[in-house]
């Protein structure tokens, strides 16, 4: 008898990728990491926003703040008396036009705090006339002002409006742009004659 071997015919299978496999698992990679920079790039640009906002609003209530101080200055160290420190304070920023539509800006930059005679009233205080000059910052002190510096790309302008004989309202509008939209942050505060 003869045996008869069976040949078994073996199927050769292979274990790698085909080519449209290949290209379909590429496409899925590509596309994450695509979205994983689209939200990475997202963030960032929220993270300026963030910070520019932030900036705009210190400078904002800086405005106001300074406008308070001239207030308290004229009024608790007037020779004469409160109300004349009041009305002084009232006529300094009614004679540059503060109520304008243009509004005024104010610079700093020649106050002399070693001066013991009231500091705050040698704040120049000017119209805007067109609009309001833009603020630089100097990156030595980290103050922002006219003086010197590189331009921050923030205007400040102040608006004043009388209510009463004994109260005024300050507007501090901070304008900035950012990518291709202008933005703007106001901050506003009612002053009163608060010394009878």
């Amino acid at each position: 008898m003869t045996k008869k071997h069976k040949i078994k015919k073996f199927k050769r299978i292979d274990k790698g990728f085909t080519l449209v496999e290949t290209l379909v698992a590429v496409s899925i990679f590509t596309i994450s990491i695509l979205g994983l920079l689209v939200v990475l790039s997202q963030g960032i640009s929220n993270t300026n926003y963030a910070k520019t906002k932030i900036i705009a609003s210190y400078l904002a209530q800086e405005g106001v703040e300074y406008i308070r101080n001239m207030r308290d200055t004229y009024v608790l160290y007037d020779l004469a008396d409160s109300q004349t420190g009041w009305n002084t304070f009232n006529a300094r920023l009614l004679s540059v036009s503060c109520q304008a539509s243009n509004g005024c800006y104010f610079d700093d930059q020649g106050l002399d705090f070693t001066d013991p005679d009231q500091p705050m009233t040698g704040i120049t205080v000017a119209i805007c006339g067109g609009s309001c000059p833009e603020l630089k910052y100097d990156s030595t002190t980290g103050k922002y002002g006219y003086a010197s510096g590189a331009n921050s790309g923030y205007t400040r302008k102040i608006k004043i409006t009388q209510v009463s004989a004994d109260e005024m309202k300050v507007f501090s509008t901070v304008f900035w742009k950012q990518g291709s939209g202008n933005y703007n942050m106001i901050f506003s505060e009612s002053l009163f004659n608060w010394i009878e």
